[in-house]
């Protein structure tokens, strides 16, 4: 499996059978793979920070990083494709898997906010809902995938809030070749094996304001 390490193993799944049968159609989901403990998101950078961020599980110390700078994560696999092509725009080509703590996560979901800030909370996570998106980049008539921006979040800087990171690019790339010519039907197609995140807290689901299934 591409991803492995440590405790973490990063799966894949047919998109077809997922986009088919296990996905919602349509609403505000957290589509994402995730287990007891961590859940993952996504990130595209340049070869230079992916290989820090890899080989120091934290970004803190990269001086190709920019901290003061907002930073979004997504959760959905293919939104994050859809923004990165693939893995093939610049800067963009090294794909990462990180994942969260859950209960990190969660505490972002509480206090993210369309604009502004919460007083208490270090840092600002901004709540963005989105367009899912199709294989070939065609955004997903029903269905909207959730982004957070972090600016100022220095425990997922240093790394406090994240078990692991692990880079995904060979397999990203690889299925990008698959996606531009297996359409529209994707029969071959694998992506992330996601399902959908519904957080425990209640403070969080009503933030989100998320569709039920």
């Amino acid at each position: 499996e591409y991803g492995a390490i440590v405790d973490k193993l990063w799966q894949h799944e047919s998109y077809r059978l997922q986009s088919r049968t296990i996905w919602p159609g349509r609403g505000r989901h957290i589509l994402a793979q995730f287990d007891d403990h961590s859940i993952v998101v996504y990130q595209a950078f340049k070869p230079e920070i992916a290989q820090f961020a890899v080989q120091h599980q934290r970004f803190l110390g990269c001086r190709f990083f920019g901290e003061k700078r907002m930073t979004w994560i997504k959760p959905n696999f293919m939104w994050m494709m859809f923004r990165s092509n693939w893995g093939l725009k610049k800067n963009q080509q090294r794909i990462l898997a990180i994942w969260l703590k859950r209960d990190a996560f969660e505490r972002y979901l509480e206090n993210a906010r369309e604009k502004g800030s919460v007083r208490g909370f270090t840092g600002t996570v901004r709540l963005q809902f989105d367009p899912d998106h199709t294989p070939s980049g065609g955004p997903h008539p029903y269905r909207r995938a959730m982004q957070l921006g972090l600016r100022g979040v220095t425990s997922f800087i240093n790394g406090d809030d994240i078990d692991c990171i692990q880079d995904v690019s060979e397999f990203v790339h690889e299925q990008g070749a698959i996606a531009k010519r297996d359409g529209p039907n994707f029969h071959n197609l694998l992506c992330a094996r996601e399902r959908v995140f519904t957080p425990v807290s209640a403070l969080a689901r009503s933030n989100l304001k998320l569709s039920s299934c």
